[in-house]
Formats: C-alpha cells, structure tokens, sequence
C-alpha cells in the first residue's frame, strides 16, 4: 500500500512549491519569489502582494506541491481568486481558504468523490492579456502539472523569461 498524503490540517511542514508576486508597470514585467508562508496562508499572500504598493496589475502565482496552484489579485474592492483544483481542499488548508473566501458552496462531501475542478474567478487577468476562455483551456489540460499550467500562463501573458529567472533563483 502506497503513503497517503495526510490532511494539512495535521502537517506542520510547508508544502513543496513557490510563489512568485507578479507586477505589470509601465508596460514590463516584473517577477520576485515570495515568502514561503505564501503556500499555507492566503491572508499571508494578500499582504505580501499589498506590500508592493504598484500603480500596475499585481498578482501572485502560489504552486502548491505541483498539485494546484492559486492565482492571488488583491483589489481595492476585494481579492480576486483563482482555484486550479476545488478538491485540494480537502489535504491543503490554503485551498479550503480560498473556497471560504470565495463563498464557495462546496462541502467536503461535494469534493470527496470530484473530479479535480477550478473556483473562481476566470477573468482575473483579462485585463493584463489572458482572457478567461484561454485560462479555461489551460485548466483543462489536466494533463499538466501546477507548475507547467503556471509556466504557460507565464507564455500567454509574455512574462515567461521573467518568471523562469525566479524560478531558477529558487532552485525549480
């Protein structure tokens, strides 16, 4: 019999992954590693991307043990949320955050037997160069792992060479 991975709820390690905080000023973009706390506390991402008070598009890029990934966008009028996988709620604490800030209306008992599916918000990046039916077709290459999803939003959006730089600094 093959490990189970336990709950995060009893895991008292971060997960495997990165954050990566993502700025578009002036027309360029630029990418910088987040803190590790990033992977297990939506409130620490939120404050993180606050801290870099930009007058462009702020968002973070959170892969969590390349099982899901969050895409973080706070707003004036409220953070913008993206879920790769609603079912990761049931083993990660961020991702059962996520769904608690989005209002989801989605038990345990609705994930236990689910196929992997996104929550959220599709249109989170359409104003910086990703429509939401692109990032549709890329959540549903289910074939791809958290971090290659993520490295081709990085290509559809033009910050791929950006991303990869932190990605190397990080050891990925």
């Amino acid at each position: 019999m093959g490990a189970q991975r336990a709950p995060a709820r009893e895991q008292t390690d971060t997960p495997d992954g990165f954050g990566v905080a993502v700025v578009r000023e002036d027309g360029k973009w630029r990418c910088a590693p987040m803190r590790r706390a990033a992977l297990t506390s939506l409130s620490a991402a939120e404050t993180e991307l606050r801290e870099l008070r930009s007058a462009g598009a702020v968002f973070g890029l959170l892969d969590v043990d390349d099982e899901f990934f969050v895409i973080v966008r706070p707003a004036p009028a409220g953070t913008r949320l993206l879920l790769s996988d609603a079912t990761a709620a049931l083993d990660y604490d961020i991702a059962a955050e996520v769904l608690e800030e989005l209002d989801a209306d989605i038990g345990p008992e609705d994930l236990d037997e689910a196929e992997p599916f996104e929550e959220g918000d599709l249109g989170l990046l359409s104003d910086v160069g990703l429509p939401d039916g692109v990032l549709g077709v890329i959540l549903d290459e289910t074939d791809l792992y958290a971090d290659e999803q993520l490295g081709r939003i990085a290509r559809e959006m033009g910050f791929a060479d950006e991303l990869s730089k932190v990605l190397d600094r990080l050891g990925r």
